[in-house]
């Protein structure tokens, strides 16, 4: 039961589109990731997925829309919703990711981009 520092944990990475997991609640889990560019269309059948916009300007594109989520704020991307995020201009975001234990990150998506694993850090 510490404190966990999110700005100190974001300093123990640098890869972008690989998640980095800073704790767990029951059987969900809180994730780190550093985003640059367009990633990959997919859903999670069986997850909901919360994004929280720690630095910068993240763009969650929908099959029908694209939302716009700030620094500060955050987005839902309920389960069975096809999404890819993307970041802008060469940007690189800081987000949060509170989600299922057993979320997988591509959904049934296989990617290049597609991580199996999340480090704990």
């Amino acid at each position: 039961m510490n404190s966990i520092s999110i700005k100190e944990k974001f300093t123990k990475f640098s890869k972008n589109w690989h998640p980095h997991q800073i704790a767990v609640v029951d059987n969900m889990q809180v994730v780190l990731a550093k985003l640059k560019g367009e990633f990959v269309w997919h859903s999670h059948d069986d997850a909901d997925e919360l994004f929280q916009v720690i630095k910068g300007t993240l763009y969650m594109q929908f099959r029908d829309k694209t939302e716009v989520v700030n620094e500060g704020e955050i987005i839902v991307v309920p389960k069975g919703v096809e999404h890819n995020p993307y970041t802008k201009n060469e940007e690189e975001v800081h987000v949060l990711l509170f989600e299922k234990l057993s979320t997988a990150h591509t959904g049934k998506v296989q990617h290049e981009k597609t991580q199996t694993h999340y480090p704990k850090i």
